[in-house]
């Protein structure tokens, strides 16, 4: 089922030191003045050089395409900077799903990536924890009618076609798997009041055990939220997924059910913010 940070900085001071030979400074041959020359001239090439190499490094990102650019590369979009925002940390809200996005375009998007993460979990296959998703993430006015058509859509059957319990709980010996994880984001549409972000997300579904006839399996998909800003926060107005896009499948080999099980139990999930 379906449903981002460091600056480096660099810097120092030098100082030069003329020590005078011991003994007699005019006891051995004279230096011309060419070969004080060139040596003047190497020594302020290395500085130059030292001064150019911690500017570039220091250099920023520069967004701006470069002549060798082309026009494509110019248009790809470009990962979020590891920079702090200034914003101050989502925090984890009812359910442990992150609330506190902030009231701009990125952090609409924060909040979409974190309710595909909801919207894909194994709480969904329980009818309170499912509410209380839908409460934390949805606006105050849809909630009822989301709550109408998921409970028709986690039925009795559709629990024993992943493998669970009629009620939706884990047979014994097994590790129900159900985990979402976003790609990345798009804004297809933003204003103060409301914003439609596209997520694109890989997902696991499946019960990890000896003998499993629904062993887990990997998909993608896209998922496309209508949010807007309500009561501080930004809330889901409507919901849809599609397939893909999906990447050529790789040749590695398949982990057995206890590798799955073991590393769905020890490796958490992440909290999506920038």
């Amino acid at each position: 089922m379906s449903l981002g940070d460091e600056q480096h900085g660099y810097g120092g001071t030098g100082q030069t030191r003329t020590r005078l030979p011991e003994g007699d400074p005019y006891g051995g041959a004279r230096r011309t003045a060419r070969s004080s020359s060139r040596s003047l001239v190497t020594v302020v090439g290395v500085v130059v050089l030292l001064i150019a190499a911690i500017a570039f490094a220091n250099r920023g990102g520069d967004d701006s395409a470069t002549d060798g650019d082309t026009a494509a590369d110019a248009a790809k979009p470009k990962a979020a900077a590891t920079a702090p925002s200034g914003v101050a940390p989502v925090e984890a809200g009812a359910g442990g799903i992150p609330t506190g996005f902030a009231h701009d375009q990125q952090g609409a998007e924060s909040a979409a990536a974190n309710y595909a993460v909801a919207l894909g979990s194994d709480g969904m296959f329980d009818k309170a924890r499912r509410d209380a998703i839908l409460q934390t993430i949805i606006s105050p006015s849809k909630v009822p009618g989301f709550k109408a058509t998921l409970d028709q859509a986690y039925t009795p059957a559709f629990n024993k076609n992943v493998g669970l319990n009629a009620d939706g709980s884990t047979p014994a010996g097994y590790t129900f798997v159900s985990r979402t994880s976003p790609i990345g984001t798009k804004t297809t549409a933003y204003s103060a009041d409301g914003a439609t972000v596209e997520v694109w997300c890989s997902g696991l579904l499946g019960l990890a055990g000896e003998n499993s006839t629904n062993p887990v399996t990997n998909s993608w998909f896209t998922i496309t939220m209508k949010l807007e800003w309500t009561n501080g926060g930004w809330k889901i107005v409507t919901h849809s997924q599609k397939d893909g896009p999906a990447p050529v499948p790789g040749d590695e080999r398949a982990s057995s059910a206890d590798e799955m099980a073991k590393a769905v139990e020890e490796y958490g999930g992440f909290t999506y913010a920038r």
